[in-house]
């Protein structure tokens, strides 16, 4: 089988891996190159899901849209979503298959490889170019045993690999140099150059360095992508934890807040408010002060009840209440809805330790936590006002209780939520509930911003910040050097031919 495939691996985590295949994909699709995203394994809270039903990496759906793609399962084969510090559920191909702990998934890696690999072909067999990206360090050598996510996937499908650095954190020169020492000899011939990312002020103070680079290591130095202030970009996992405008508080006509919780997952649900000019938006974490808001919303959790706990510890049950007394607002996105209920029951161990949780009793429902993930996305209408709702489901919990007949979503073939008799307080299962601008809008005068504004469309935002990246990819990579991006007489990568 013979396909263009070329892998960007990172010296770190977060070193820009993620950015440039979207900012790459984006650039092949401009010119009418087949290109797909690809990430074999990936660990990750932040997850989307597929038109069939599976989950991914959201990173991976933002690729694909980037591609001019509906996301698939084939282009994230293995998820891991942490539940603790050493526990994580497995999902492969969308479904997941297990609970397992590091070195339990050590030994489940042979599986997960043929995964990963049959993903691959398919991939490789419908597109002209697939683009893959790494995860973490290939140099982190106690993980090289079985590896499936960076050099150790690279050699089974013998593709080349860039190495890709963020210089704004300081010591690329030495991330690069260091990493390449770490890498046996095979997996060294076939990293081909690399990638500086976020470099800030005048290039020709870099030049020397890079020219040391490339004769200290033999390779080149494919391009140097500056720091693109306030760029906007769906994150992998990490919380964006800075401002997304620079906006004064003056600005600003609603108080958000959101508890970062421990296991906090789908975060990306509350990018549309980060971006909104009109909302002082922030994340609290656990020794930040619970200040005054108007709105107080709990996020989705991979671990509800041992967030719940966290919670309770400090102090948010009394927090709410007192919000409550002082008029303010209470939202609950998936695992937050479930927390606002009387209880959460988790009987089969499916989070954790088998048990029951005392919820926030905000909202009159209790969950049952189940081995039935519900994966799938929605659409339909807020309830309450005229508004058309899109977004998606991920999550293990079946609801019930009287709350339930103040629904908070009239879905296409249900309903969804609930909402308090005095309709302060909400609870949905949907993610991206806020993404689209009509909910969005109602959502936020349900929580006391009388006026929202000329705001962007959030999808536009998206599709703007993808195109920003792939501009900077364009103006400062060298494409031609950089495995024939558009030189080869399909305008696609050089092939490479696949192992075995």
């Amino acid at each position: 089988m013979r396909t263009g495939t070329l892998m960007i691996q990172g010296t770190t985590s977060d070193a820009g891996k993620s950015a440039l295949v979207t900012g790459l994909c984006r650039v092949l699709a401009r010119r009418g190159v087949r290109v797909a995203p690809f990430k074999p394994q990936n660990m990750a809270l932040n997850s989307a899901v597929t038109a069939d039903g599976g989950e991914i990496g959201r990173a991976q759906a933002a690729q694909a849209r980037a591609a001019g793609l509906e996301p698939t399962t084939d282009m994230n084969p293995v998820l891991l979503k942490p539940t603790g510090d050493r526990d994580a559920q497995v999902v492969v191909n969308g479904r997941p298959v297990a609970d397992l702990d590091a070195r339990g998934y050590h030994e489940y890696k042979r599986i997960a490889r043929e995964a990963v690999l049959a993903a691959y072909a398919r991939l490789a067999q419908a597109y002209d170019v697939v683009l893959v990206e790494g995860a973490g360090s290939p140099a982190e050598v106690n993980l090289r045993a079985g590896d499936i996510a960076n050099m150790g996937f690279a050699e089974a499908v013998d593709c080349p690999v860039v190495l890709v650095g963020d210089i704004d954190r300081g010591g690329v020169f030495a991330q690069f140099v260091g990493t390449l020492e770490l890498l046996s000899d095979t997996e060294r011939a076939r990293l081909r150059g690399f990638v500086v990312n976020r470099f800030r002020g005048d290039r020709s103070l870099l030049d020397p360095g890079l020219d040391w680079l490339t004769k200290r290591t033999g390779r080149p130095v494919y391009g140097v992508l500056p720091y693109l202030e306030g760029l906007y970009l769906e994150a992998e996992d990490a919380l964006a934890c800075t401002p997304a405008h620079a906006d004064t508080a003056e600005d600003k006509a609603l108080r958000v807040i959101v508890p970062a919780v421990p296991r906090i997952s789908n975060h990306t649900d509350f990018d549309p408010l980060r971006l909104h000019p009109r909302v002082d938006f922030r994340y609290l974490g656990p020794d930040d002060p619970i200040p005054p808001a108007d709105l107080v919303i709990l996020p989705g959790s991979k671990n509800t009840r041992a967030d719940l706990e966290w919670l309770r510890a400090r102090g948010w049950a009394d927090a709410l209440a007192q919000h409550l007394r002082y008029g303010g607002r209470v939202m609950g996105i998936c695992g937050g809805f479930q927390m606002l209920g009387h209880a959460v029951h988790d009987l089969e161990g499916v989070e954790g330790g088998r048990g029951s949780t005392r919820g926030f009793g905000l909202l009159d429902v209790e969950t049952t936590l189940a081995h039935d993930k519900q994966l799938r996305r929605a659409t339909g209408t807020l309830a309450f006002a005229d508004a058309s709702v899109a977004g998606y489901e991920i999550h293990a919990g079946v609801t019930r209780g009287t709350g339930l007949a103040g629904a908070v979503v009239r879905l296409d073939d249900r309903f969804d939520g609930a909402r308090s008799d005095d309709d302060r307080v909400l609870g949905t299962y949907l993610h991206g509930i806020f993404d689209e601008p009509a909910a969005r809008d109602a959502l936020l005068h349900w929580g006391g911003l009388a006026d929202p504004g000329d705001v962007p469309d959030y999808a536009d935002l998206r599709e703007a910040g993808i195109d920003r990246l792939a501009d900077a990819c364009e103006a400062h990579l060298d494409l031609e050097a950089l495995a024939g991006l558009p030189g080869a007489d399909d305008g696609g990568l050089q092939p490479v031919t696949q192992a075995g």
